[in-house]
């Protein structure tokens, strides 16, 4: 179906030529002068060859029909990551470069929405926000205020983020997926 290009979003799947392509960032710019663009980086589904594109914001381009559908993360092993079906069990596995950056936050028994273009996993977006424990960080500073700046920590899953100077090791924080940035401290 066509759509116009100002609609399209991340994780969206396009047919360019008849080839697919998964859509990894989207931006719409609009000059002072001049006429809006769509600029989109894509990544092709076939060979993962990466492409930057540009379109006008009105231009129709063709999306491909995808099937969105929640998976279960099960485990991950050399062939690459396990995602069960939890209506029929079936198992899809993902490749890694299809669950890209975001493959430190998954986590087994996690819910994922997972797009299939017939048969094929072609995008994985995971939930917004995953609970870790923080492994290692500096000591609290007596006497230093919360609204001061932040201070680096280590996450369970290896990710190293920012977290205010009140955070102590041992301490379970709710982070963003997207960029891995501290929220809030863990409520359980």
């Amino acid at each position: 179906m066509k759509v116009i290009a100002s609609s399209l979003r991340k994780g969206n799947v396009v047919d360019v030529d008849g080839k697919l392509y998964v859509i990894v960032t989207a931006e719409n710019i609009h000059p002072g002068k001049g006429t809006p663009v769509t600029q989109l980086d894509m990544r092709r589904i076939s060979d993962g060859v990466k492409v930057s594109e540009r379109y006008r914001t009105t231009e129709q381009v063709e999306r491909a029909y995808v099937e969105d559908r929640e998976h279960t993360f099960l485990y991950q092993d050399a062939e690459g990551f396990h995602f069960m079906n939890p209506e029929t069990y079936d198992q899809l596995v993902v490749p890694q470069d299809v669950v890209g950056e975001g493959a430190p936050y998954l986590q087994e028994g996690m819910a994922c929405m997972l797009s299939v273009h017939e048969g094929n996993p072609i995008a994985l977006e995971l939930p917004a926000r995953v609970t870790l424990e923080i492994v290692d960080t500096e000591p609290t500073v007596k006497g230093q205020t919360a609204s001061s700046s932040y201070k680096p920590a280590m996450l369970a899953n290896g990710v190293r983020t920012m977290v205010p100077p009140h955070v102590a090791t041992g301490t379970r924080i709710v982070v963003m997926t997207a960029d891995g940035s501290y929220v809030e401290r863990a409520k359980d």
